[in-house]
């Protein structure tokens, strides 16, 4: 059994998808046309044939409180890795994205958490 999609709930599409491939480096694999919303996923650059991030819209109430209550939370809806957190934080934060936990060793990771513009908070993580 291996993962081939993760969903994350984004609360406008477009704007989902420009964060996810100028900011964080993700390609568009794939957009379909659905009335008002659409099936959008994007992909890894580095592994454009692994598991797709489909960025998926916020079409019912249990959805906007369930991506609130993690947001106000503090909980990443997501976790990607990346080769060096510091690297990819001072990346990002030139490129103004935003981070509510720098760069952070717990035990044998490293990890840093950002805000997606889309109502989500994610997780950097640096395997050690």
């Amino acid at each position: 059994m291996k993962v081939s999609l993760l969903s994350v709930t984004v609360n406008n599409q477009d704007k989902a998808l420009a964060f996810y491939t100028e900011k964080l480096g993700f390609i568009k694999k794939t957009e379909v046309p659905l009335g008002e919303h659409k099936w959008l996923t994007v992909v890894s650059a580095e592994e454009p044939d692994g598991p797709e991030v489909v960025l998926e819209p916020l079409g019912f109430e249990p959805a906007k409180i369930f991506q609130k209550a993690l947001y106000d939370a503090g909980i990443p809806a997501a976790a990607f890795t990346v080769t060096d957190v510091e690297a990819e934080h001072q990346r990002l934060t030139e490129a103004g994205v935003t981070f509510s936990l720098p760069p952070t060793q717990m035990g044998t990771v490293k990890l840093a958490v950002l805000d997606d513009t889309c109502g989500n908070r994610i997780q950097l993580l640096e395997i050690l």
